[in-house]
């Protein structure tokens, strides 16, 4: 896709979707580009949501234990006010120091897991084998380490509107600069990840969790800091992945319903996008509320 992205002198696919339109014709290219990358977008957003949550609650946990206990849907909704502030940033120019951040902030709580774990050592009667004996269970892990790796590598859906933002000469394409930069980035997300899947599976075995900084407790500073590096990390995150999807809204809002680009348009659009994903929780909660009743 870096390559592609100038196939033509003088013309630059700034969007997915405009490479795709380019590959498959003007409708057809929307059509099988588009759902696609709102699915992985949203969906990322939707995770990274709960995760900030769910990281903020531990790190409360974890300073405060004997505090009272506060439910999930209080920080995710903490959460969620710093993006109704930060999804007004004009561009990804604009987020640059905060994607910096946030790739730091990415391989330090990696290590910090990682290192943590090694600190606690192997467990007792740690066991190796696969877990699921049934083959419902063993489709649904299938699927989940797929959605797993692509979760890992799921940049590649803003690639292109990334590489919009580096400036380009027929003598200095913006390739040779985006190339450093996808290096960079993947040697990275291999020195996250490798080392705790490694490393954490040979100390919990199958018994390993989901979010391996829930299942660790000491040492506590160490621990609560680990989580508030998860906190930043998914608030670069979340804006890197939401970018792309605030500009198709607008776009078509502006191109397709002949609404006025304005500040106003923006305001609403953003904070609208950001709104639901907060809601998408409280109707989750609201949801297991109600089956709990019907069951009584």
């Amino acid at each position: 896709m870096v390559e592609m992205h100038e196939m033509f002198p003088g013309r630059r696919f700034d969007r997915y979707h405009e490479l795709g339109q380019y590959a498959f014709g003007e409708k057809l290219g929307l059509y099988i580009v588009v759902p696609q990358q709102l699915v992985v977008e949203i969906g990322i957003n939707i995770v990274y949501m709960i995760t900030g949550g769910t990281s903020l609650q531990k790190f409360h946990d974890t300073v405060c234990n004997n505090c009272k206990n506060i439910k999930l849907t209080y920080f995710i909704l903490i959460y969620a006010s710093i993006h109704f502030v930060l999804s007004h940033l004009p561009s990804f120019n604009s987020i640059y120091g905060l994607s910096l951040a946030a790739s730091v902030m990415s391989f330090s709580y990696s290590t910090i897991a990682w290192v943590a774990s090694v600190h606690k050592g192997v467990q007792e009667n740690v066991q190796y084998g696969y877990k699921d004996k049934t083959a419902s269970g063993t489709l649904f892990d299938f699927f989940s380490a797929l959605g797993t790796v692509a979760f890992a590598y799921g940049g590649h859906n803003v690639v292109l509107e990334i590489q919009a933002t580096i400036p380009s000469t027929p003598e200095r394409p913006s390739k040779g600069f985006m190339w450093r930069g996808v290096v960079v980035a993947y040697i990275i997300v291999a020195l996250c990840y490798f080392p705790v899947a490694i490393i954490c599976y040979w100390m919990y075995g199958n018994t390993v969790g989901e979010n391996i900084l829930v299942s660790l407790k000491k040492p506590k500073w160490l621990i609560a800091m680990a989580n508030m590096f998860v906190v930043v990390h998914v608030i670069g995150g979340y804006q890197l992945y939401a970018m792309p999807v605030f500009d198709m809204i607008e776009t078509v809002m502006v191109r397709k319903m002949n609404f006025r680009p304005s500040k106003i348009l923006r305001f609403v659009v953003r904070n609208v996008y950001v709104g639901l994903h907060r809601s998408w929780r409280t109707f989750n909660d609201f949801n297991m509320y109600w089956r709990t009743e019907e069951n009584h």
